[in-house]
């Protein structure tokens, strides 16, 4: 309401400065002051000519306007803006073991291999999807024979010091693997390689004969030549860089905490240097423990976020196929009765491979009937049913002649005069493995053999079983690789120490496949000669092939763009974690292209 004193009169003055009409008139002042705007000077006039009650409310108005404008627009943002990475947040993480040798020419221990796979990076590298991709590389040729490889080292890539990865740091790290005297893991990959700096950005090796998963060895993390240059084969695996590592990796080592001269803790920052860019998340921190009830502690109580093979409470698993194959190998050299195949289809038929999965490794696996994990476009090979499985093993024998005689508590064949009632399985003292031992025993009992096992440590078991093949039953992992090169498993040149032919198998057309396999240039090709191998290995029952295991990995809730490729040694896991994040923004579509 308005009172005037005449028509023409000014409003009536206030006999105390009004607040509303102070905070309008400086609103419009301050939008005036450098020029005249003719609507705030008659919105001016206006607001002069109310009451304080009518000023007030067309504050409490205004001031509602702009609000509901804002949420609005809020809110209408968020339905155009898209989510994407930013940078921030730290993962804490727990290990089994301790490092000792953060070194790729000198990692031994899963624990050395992670924080290896973290600080160092190679020519190429481990994709999310399993494939391999070049990192230090911009770029490789092969040639038309398949035995020379160039590779084109990226203009940007640097080592955490900041000098740049060149091919002489190339040329010294291969050439440092091939040196018999440091006794490098390495060494089998690289023997027989001749490699050459082309230029200091062009680095080519050549190749004794074609090898097709080549590439899987130029993932070799690349040591800076400048700094390793002066140490002798004796002192490598004792200088500072072993546990302080100069690399080329996606994060750098910013602290180490120690326990009684054993390191319990490395703290890991990301590295501006990483040629793929700096990883979103701003630190690891890798906690060691030394057991698997410690670590499961750890991860319960909340002092790590992460670990594998360890279920937490309330948190999120990943999963991923694991590059390897289970499964019970004959040796027919230790007990001349395997070398009957029927007997060895009737030991494969009669285990229950559903009940191992779904009961012993709780879903975690894949059942298996071929030597070939799944995953790799190879045509699998039906593992037997779990349904009827004694019948069905008691059908395979009664078919080939042989006939059970439960007084003697044997299987007899008259015609090849005969019996067969007994086998051992040996096999390391591990939880799990020692639990598929029983279960593989109390089928292969139903079917009317008498089973014993033998228990061994691992170092035990390679060095007085293995290698001697001192076993007729062995209950075995085989960890295959990326690559998926099967002859150094089924080769019949490789079944005497120290070739991986537990089996000591052999087939001469599996042979030239496998042979064929790793020189071939063509995947189509090499894709033809592993379902040729796959399905000859598994019609020979050579093993009684039982599960492929998965990966398993728990992580906290809030980490994202975590996606695990095949893993052949745990630390596959960080594949790609420059992706992983924590942190997000809000931007328009048009910006994602810059991310």
């Amino acid at each position: 309401m308005r009172l005037f004193r005449k028509k023409d009169a000014d409003p009536i003055p206030s006999s105390r400065p009004d607040k509303a009409t102070g905070r309008w008139t400086e609103l419009i002042n301050a939008a005036t002051r450098h020029r005249s705007w003719r609507p705030l000077t008659r919105l001016d006039a206006y607001t002069r000519t109310l009451t304080r009650g009518d000023q007030a409310l067309l504050t409490i108005f205004a001031l509602a306007i702009i609000v509901t404008s804002m949420v609005g627009l809020r809110a209408l943002e968020r339905t155009f803006l898209v989510s994407v990475p930013a940078h921030g947040g730290t993962l804490v993480e727990g290990d089994l073991g301790s490092p000792r040798y953060v070194n790729p020419l000198l990692a031994i221990s899963d624990a050395d291999r992670d924080i290896t796979a973290l600080t160092y990076a190679g020519l190429m590298g481990l994709s999310n999807n399993g494939t391999l991709v070049p990192v230090l590389a911009k770029s490789y040729t092969v040639s038309p024979d398949g035995k020379t490889y160039t590779f084109t080292i990226r203009q940007n890539a640097r080592f955490s010091d900041g000098t740049p990865v060149t091919a002489e740091d190339v040329v010294f790290t291969v050439e440092k693997a091939q040196d018999p005297a440091l006794k490098s893991p390495q060494f089998a990959n690289w023997s027989g390689v001749t490699v050459t700096a082309v230029d200091s950005h062009t680095v080519r090796f050549i190749l004794p004969t074609p090898y097709a998963p080549f590439l899987e060895n130029a993932t070799l993390g690349i040591l800076p030549a400048h700094l390793w240059r002066n140490v002798s084969d004796a002192q490598f695996p004792f200088v500072n860089l072993e546990i302080d590592p100069v690399g080329a990796g996606p994060f750098i080592v910013r602290n180490t905490i120690r326990s009684n001269g054993i390191i319990t803790e490395y703290d890991l920052s990301a590295s501006n240097n990483y040629v793929l860019g700096q990883p979103y998340l701003d630190g690891m921190n890798i906690k060691f423990y030394s057991n698997r009830a410690a670590l499961a502690a750890a991860l319960a109580n909340g002092a790590i976020q992460s670990a594998y093979d360890t279920p937490g409470n309330g948190a999120r698993m990943v999963t991923a196929p694991l590059s390897s194959v289970f499964g019970v190998f004959f040796n027919a050299n230790e007990d001349p009765i395997l070398t009957h195949k029927e007997i060895r289809q009737a030991l494969s038929v009669a285990i229950d491979r559903k009940y191992i999965v779904n009961n012993i490794l709780s879903g975690y696996a894949t059942t298996l009937g071929g030597p070939i994990p799944p995953g790799t476009g190879v045509t699998q090979t039906p593992p037997p049913s779990s349904t009827d499985t004694i019948r069905n093993a008691a059908a395979v024998l009664e078919n080939a002649g042989w006939t059970y005689d439960g007084n003697a508590r044997q299987w007899k064949n008259a015609r090849l005069k005969l019996s067969f009632g007994s086998i051992t399985i040996k096999t390391s003292n591990a939880p799990e493995l020692k639990l598929v031992a029983s279960a593989v025993r109390n089928d292969w009992e139903k079917l009317g053999i008498a089973v014993s096992i033998e228990l061994y440590e691992p170092g035990d078991l390679n060095t007085n079983v293995i290698r001697p093949r001192k076993y007729s039953a062995l209950l075995f992992g085989m960890v295959i690789g990326h690559d998926q090169d099967l002859y150094p498993f089924w080769h019949s040149s490789e079944r005497n120490d120290p070739g991986l032919n537990i089996a000591m198998y052999a087939n001469k057309t599996v042979d030239s496949l496998l042979a064929d396999a790793r020189a071939t240039s063509s995947p189509k090709q090499r894709l033809a000669d592993l379902n040729g191998i796959e399905k000859a290995v598994s019609a020979d029952y050579p093993a009684a092939f039982l599960y492929t295991p998965r990966f398993t990995y728990t992580l906290p809730t809030s980490l994202k763009g975590v996606v695990l490729p095949p893993i052949a040694v745990p630390s596959d896991r960080f594949a790609s974690i420059a992706s992983w994040y924590e942190q997000t923004d809000l931007v328009w579509p048009f910006l994602t292209r810059y991310q």
